[in-house]
């Protein structure tokens, strides 16, 4: 086995291989984490007993610079865009100018490519000295280099790195995300971690992305990146975009903004209340055609083009003015087709899309889209073309709007929307079932931990609530106090009540302090008036 090994370092014997990192709001490919693999059909072919046999033999560093320096030659020659994650022990940090050390191999790299390079540091080893690691990770960063810290939760140690270092990037452990989507206690864990990245200004990413259950969920917690097998495996050619039928998942709403928990069943406002009449060129028309149009009409500032139907992108009045204007501009492409003067690409959204899902495309896509507006589809084929600025207004009147009527706390609908929902359900005589519980027990634990966890008790149950209900098919509202209130019109009302039950104490009993859960200490339990169990009345 050792002369194995050793013969793997000497020829290089050593497979680089690149699975897909995903945004999670859109579903873009953002990087790539760097993994490898020894000879195939040998006992050195996974990872594991190739770095198990390096650490028996002193050569971990040795073995860790080889992966890293064959990961950045294959990831120039495939020309992958993004993020690229080198796995690496904080002792190959601490070599100072050693020919094995990172600085060394990083002098290789061209300008933009140490913007690439996300160093991920992994727990398989300690940290030896702290302040040698502080100094190696800001010269990193002098240079563009990024820094990750693998396998959050797994250990003291990674916490310990993270409020060290300061990490551009922190990677939840696959044992938190495996079937999070049945697990209060791994989403509240989950959640905590996000709002602690947030505080440090973190990119989190979620490792083991194995079903779409995951997915959704990890999606509704806000979590911006994942990685996983249902996203992308380790391959020598990775993809560089995912395929149709997963991108299609993503254009479920993300996070739990204040649009999104008021939960309302009734359908959200969307793209097409944006729509404005915009007239349309074709692709082929000469652009001098074009500037004669836009000459003739002075109200006219943008014109859509098509090209066989379809539309490619936008012309504006006085872009494509300035552009003329340069020298000998006019005479160059005058004649040439005016849909080669289109100069960005433009955003295609269909008249389904809700506005707080544009939103978030708009501002947080490229500066033209706020400036050059969108085009709106119906079915692909052209409607009409929509302006930032109308955008910003109805997004701003819904926010007004709910905030009119949402509960300050939990951002859940009030008493107001509650009533209305109803009315609504009750004059289209559809078949619902109305669940109305409220906490036991919150008076005592309120005067006893303090209003504030006492809040974090009533969001944890909103949050639950929430999970618990269809977005399409369902209304959670907030009462008041520590009274909620679900309107169901999914079919499995009764399960999805009873799940609520289950899941609450669990998710709660972190609250409590070790001392009284050890006196036995009773949980909160939601409950109905009879302060028994969740009692649901049905309306037809």
């Amino acid at each position: 086995m050792l002369t194995a090994f050793q013969e793997v370092l000497q020829n290089k014997k050593l497979t680089p291989l690149f699975q897909p990192i995903v945004e999670l709001r859109h579903g873009a490919i953002v990087g790539y984490e760097a993994l490898i693999r020894g000879p195939e059909n040998t006992p050195l072919h996974m990872p594991l007993a190739l770095f198990e046999l390096a650490d028996q033999h002193g050569k971990r560093c040795e073995l860790e610079y080889l992966c890293c320096e064959l990961h950045l030659v294959q990831f120039r020659a495939l020309g992958l865009t993004g993020k690229l994650f080198l796995n690496t022990s904080p002792s190959l940090h601490q070599n100072g100018e050693n020919a094995c050390s990172l600085s060394t191999l990083f002098s290789t790299l061209h300008d933009r490519e140490f913007e690439q390079v996300v160093v991920e540091l992994t727990e398989d080893c300690s940290v030896g000295s702290m302040n040698m690691l502080h100094e190696v990770v800001n010269q990193y960063r002098a240079t563009g280099v990024q820094l990750a810290i693998d396998d959050l939760g797994q250990g003291f140690s990674t916490l310990k790195l993270w409020t060290e270092l300061r990490p551009e990037y922190v990677k939840i452990d696959r044992f938190f995300i495996c079937g999070i989507h049945e697990d209060p206690m791994r989403q509240q864990l989950v959640r905590s971690i996000c709002e602690i990245a947030f505080q440090a200004q973190s990119t989190v990413i979620a490792e083991g992305i194995e079903t779409q259950e995951e997915l959704q969920t990890l999606r509704r917690l806000g979590v911006m990146c994942g990685q996983g097998f249902f996203l992308g495996r380790p391959e020598k050619n990775p993809k560089t975009c995912l395929d149709t039928a997963t991108l299609a998942l993503f254009r479920s709403p993300f996070g739990t903004s204040t649009l999104t928990s008021l939960g309302r069943a009734d359908k959200p406002v969307t793209a097409h209340r944006l729509v404005r009449q915009v007239p349309v060129v074709a692709f082929d028309v000469p652009t001098n055609v074009v500037c004669e149009r836009f000459q003739k009409d002075a109200s006219l500032n943008t014109l859509v083009v098509l090209r066989g139907g379809m539309p490619v992108g936008l012309l504006r009045r006085d872009k494509l003015f300035d552009r003329l204007a340069r020298l000998y501009h006019r005479e160059l492409y005058g004649n040439r087709a005016c849909g080669e003067m289109i100069e960005n690409t433009p955003l295609i959204i269909d008249r389904k899309m809700p506005l707080q899902e544009l939103a978030a495309w708009v501002t947080e896509g490229p500066e033209h889209y706020m400036t050059d507006g969108f085009i709106i589809t119906r079915d692909g084929s052209y409607l009409g073309v929509g302006s930032s600025t109308d955008l910003m207004r109805e997004v701003s009147q819904l926010q007004l709007q709910a905030a009119r009527y949402a509960n300050p706390l939990t951002q859940l609908p009030g008493n107001v929307p509650i009533n209305e929902h109803l009315e609504q359900l009750l004059r289209g005589q559809n078949p619902f079932a109305v669940c109305y519980g409220d906490l036991d027990y919150f008076k005592p634990f309120n005067d006893l931990y303090g209003y504030r966890k006492g809040d974090e008790v009533i969001q944890i149950t909103a949050g639950l609530l929430v999970e618990a209900s269809d977005p399409e098919h369902d209304f959670v509202g907030h009462v008041g106090g520590d009274d909620f209130i679900v309107i169901f019109t999914s079919h499995d009302w009764e399960q999805r009540c009873q799940r609520i039950i289950q899941n609450l104490p669990l998710a709660l009993s972190h609250l409590y302090s070790a001392e009284h859960l050890r006196m036995g200490a009773t949980t909160l339990k939601i409950a109905s008036k009879s302060k028994s169990s969740i009692r649901s009345w049905r309306y037809r």
